[in-house]
This record gives structure tokens, sequence and C-alpha cells, in this order.
């Protein structure tokens, strides 16, 4: 364990390292923020037609979130690198993050635009913070493992992703006065509740750990960023990945056409996703400082049937397969990836190397998600192949990464 004049390594004498401290609090941090932001994704279609939005504007307002979302972290990445101004940059993206969602509750009756307007600050705000955020929890890492460190982040997180919309979904039981827009905008205005508490965290953990870059020494010899060979290939596996693996809006869209569930039952299926989500990530996590890259192929093997379940077998028994092998997807993504960049792109360069680890996956989610929308509506056969096969065509790209360690 790495030691230095901030940190000691121990923490009040409980046996449980200043690192482990960092690495909890700002994973509750997360916790309450995905309960905020992952409540908003459950009902925002939802509440966007009911404004008057179409499909059409949907779909594109979701889709130029989620590239400005993940385009713009190389830009934030890069100037966080050389600025070294971590938690400014933290601060500023989680502030427009979370104010954003409840500001939800503000629109008009007829508000689409402002409402969609919201939706591109909130994902802006993600992509201020999330280099930032992904580094400083690099350096914790390095002293308690990237796997398990990121991993047990993760897990918080998806666990806020879980209660989120069981939150919303005990609201919205009881909320049933009212038009359908009243109990959307009084559904956003109670996630200020879970939006300020992750405020509070933030700054306690700020003032907390004001240098958590002290973790991890700083090389002597400051090596510029570079994209190597080893990280090409790892940026080409999870390109290849992203690109492959369907958005859970399309998922749901096809189970509520189906009619094997009951409305009611649609968030409490997106909740259980989030949940074996959460548990995966920790799996994985562990398993990644054992067997570094090698456990993305692991979990790609495991998961990459769960479209043809989903979307080839129309049965509640293979709907709910098809659902928990996509949470193990992205628990593995979510943890496992971000872990990898920690291995593979040094200290004083690392939130360049989680921008361009972030812009690649965003940009390849995009073009997939968009190809795979079009053949659900030509060839579920071919949705479900393109799906699968890119998602296999990721596992040499891991191989040949992890040989070249």
């Amino acid at each position: 364990m790495n030691h230095n004049s901030n940190f000691s390594s121990k923490e009040c004498g409980r046996g449980m390292s200043t690192a482990m401290v960092f690495i909890l609090m700002f994973s509750v941090v997360s916790l309450f923020s995905d309960m905020t932001h992952e409540s908003a994704s459950s009902i925002r279609g939802a509440f966007l037609a009911l404004l008057g939005a179409s499909a059409t504007v949907i779909g594109f307002v979701s889709g130029l979130g989620e590239l400005v979302g993940y385009g713009m972290r190389y830009v934030f990445g890069r100037l966080t690198d050389r600025t070294h101004r971590y938690w400014p940059m933290i601060v500023v993206g989680y502030v427009l993050d979370i104010i954003a969602v409840p500001a939800l509750a503000l629109v008009g009756e007829h508000g689409w635009v402002a409402a969609c307007a919201l939706l591109i600050v909130q994902r802006m705000g993600k992509a201020i913070k999330k280099p930032a955020k992904d580094t400083v929890l690099s350096f914790a890492a390095s002293q308690e493992g990237a796997g398990k460190s990121f991993a047990i982040q993760e897990m918080l997180d998806q666990i806020g992703a879980f209660l989120g919309p069981l939150l919303l979904y005990v609201i919205m039981l009881f909320k049933t006065d009212g038009s359908d827009y009243n109990r959307y905008t009084f559904c956003f205005a109670m996630l200020a509740i879970p939006g300020a508490l992750t405020l509070v965290l933030l700054w306690l953990t700020r003032r907390r750990f004001p240098n958590p870059e002290k973790f991890e020494p700083t090389p002597t010899v400051m090596v510029p960023f570079k994209m190597k060979g080893r990280f090409v290939l790892y940026i080409a596996g999870i390109s290849l990945c992203a690109f492959g693996f369907i958005d859970y809006s399309l998922v749901l869209m096809h189970v509520s056409r189906l009619h094997l569930f009951s409305v009611s039952t649609l968030p409490l299926l997106y909740a259980g996703a989030m949940l074996i989500d959460a548990f995966s990530a920790l799996f994985f996590g562990y398993l990644f400082d054992r067997w570094k890259s090698l456990a993305l192929v692991a979990s790609t093997l495991l998961s990459c049937t769960y479209a043809l379940f989903i979307f080839g077998i129309s049965t509640q028994w293979a709907i709910v397969v098809g659902v928990a092998l996509w949470g193990i997807g992205m628990g593995a993504q979510e943890s496992i990836l971000k872990a990898a960049v920690t291995t593979l792109v040094p200290k004083q360069s690392r939130a360049t190397g989680y921008g361009v680890f972030e812009c690649s996956f965003g940009i390849f989610w995009f073009l997939g998600s968009w190809l795979l929308g079009a053949l659900y509506d030509y060839s579920l056969t071919a949705m479900i192949v393109v799906s699968i096969v890119a998602q296999l065509a990721a596992i040499p790209l891991y191989v040949l990464s992890h040989k070249r360690r």
C-alpha cells in the first residue's frame, strides 16, 4: 500500500484504509446521484410524449444527449489533465447533472422544448464530471485494486438506480389525484430530495479529501498521453461491445408491445436489471483484479445472448432471463471497462485516457443504437445477429490487448 503525508493507511483505527473510505464515500454520492437521474430516466420518455414531443424528437434528443454526454468527455478529460483541477470539474458537473432533473417539474404543460433542453444540460453535466470523477477514483484504486474499487462504486451506483425507479413506483401508486402531467411533475419535484443529498455528501467528501491525487504517487518522469497499441486494441474492443449492446429503451418498448407484463410491472423489471447490474459489477470487478482484461472475455461470453432471449423468444421467462443477462453485461461494462483504463494509462494523463474511452464508447453506442433500432423495424433476426456478433468480435481484441501487457 502506498503512503503519503496527507493520508494515513488506516482510518480511525478501524482497520479500513483511507483510500477505501474515500471510495465508499464517493460511491454513496453516486448512489444518491443515480437515484435522482435514473428515476427520471424511467419516466422521461412518457413525460416528453405527454408534453407534445413526437417519437422522432424523443429518439433524436435522447441520442443527441448520449452523444453530448459521451463525446464531450474527451474535451473535459484533456482539460482536467491540463489543469489538474479535479474537484472543480466534479462539482460543476454534479451541480448541472442534479439540478436539471427536478427542474423538469417547472416546465409547462406544452414545454417539451424546455424539457429537451434540460435533458441536454443533464448529459453535459455528466460529460464534465465523469473523466475527473473516474480519475480520482483510480488514484484511490491504485491502493485497493482497480477491479474491486470500481466494482464497489458501480454496485452502490446501481443500488441507487434500483431504488430510484422503485421510489417513483411507490410515489405514483399513492399519488392518484390530479392529471398525468401533475403526477409526473410531482415525481420530478420529489427527486430534489436525493439530489440535495447528493450535493451535501459531495461537499463532505471534498472537505474530507481535498487532494485525492496524493493516493497515487506521481511518477518522476512525466510521460505525455499516447495512443499505444495495447490501448488502441482495448478501445476498439469496447467500441464493438458498445455498438452491439442494445439500449434498454428499445428493450422496454419491445416488452411493452408483447403485453406479457402489466404496465405497473415494467419499472420493476428495470429495477431488477439494475440490481443484477450491481452484483455482477462486484463479481466481475473482483475477477478483474485476478484475470485483468480476460475478465471482459468471461463477462461478454456470459451476457452476449440476452438479445436472443428478449427479442427471439416471446415468453415471460425468456424476457426475465434476457433482462438478467442484459443487467450482467451492464454491470461488467460499468466496472471492469473503467478499471482497465487504470492499468493502461499513466496517472498524469489518465483523465485524457478516460475521455478517449468514454468518447469512443458513446459514439459507437449511439451508432449501434441507431442501426439496431432501424433493424428492429426491418428484421428482429438481423438485429439479434448484429448484436451478438458485434459483442463476440470484441473478444479477440480484449485477448490481444491482454497479451501485450
